[in-house]
């Protein structure tokens, strides 16, 4: 089911109407897609600060739902887990380009494959914007030396058709 994604209840979604940092904890967590690409395992040129994705998960990403299996209590089970706050969204470069706090922070809208516009938890799935099917191996079973030879480019990326503003 599409939604109207530009008046609610006679107004503009919460999103449009309100900065990062006037939104309440519900609509904070909404705006993330559940799209799981800033759980993969990063790695940064010490020499140019570039940030390399690989397809490998952190230790508490389920690859299927792309959720994190214990969101509660993330920062004690993963010392580099990284919460995210209105304060350092803009100072986060590594944000995948799809990711709506990235996009809300830049002045940018929503697209339709947001749940938050489409209505449906699975359209982030469908436009190939998650890590579903795209995430080889937990960081667990992937040793450190490794790493460098697991580097993909896709979650730095805007899949083919994900950005029109309204499903195709």
């Amino acid at each position: 089911m599409q939604q109207d994604d530009s008046v609610t209840d006679g107004e503009l979604p919460f999103w449009r109407r309100k900065s990062l940092a006037e939104m309440s904890d519900a609509e904070w967590e909404s705006l993330c897609d559940r799209c799981g690409r800033c759980c993969l395992v990063k790695l940064e040129d010490e020499d140019t600060a570039a940030t390399y994705f690989t397809d490998v998960g952190c230790r508490l990403l389920d690859g299927q739902s792309c959720r994190c299996r214990d969101y509660a209590h993330r920062s004690e089970k993963v010392d580099d887990c990284v919460r995210l706050t209105a304060k350092v969204v803009h100072e986060i470069k590594w944000l995948p380009p799809t990711c709506a706090y990235r996009l809300l922070d830049e002045g940018k809208e929503l697209y339709w494959w947001h749940p938050l516009v489409s209505g449906d938890p699975d359209t982030v799935h469908q436009a190939r914007i998650s890590v579903r099917g795209r995430v080889r191996d937990s960081e667990d079973d992937v040793p450190d030396e490794t790493l460098e030879d697991r580097i993909v480019d896709w979650p730095a990326t805007w899949p083919k058709g994900s950005r029109r503003k309204t499903q195709p």
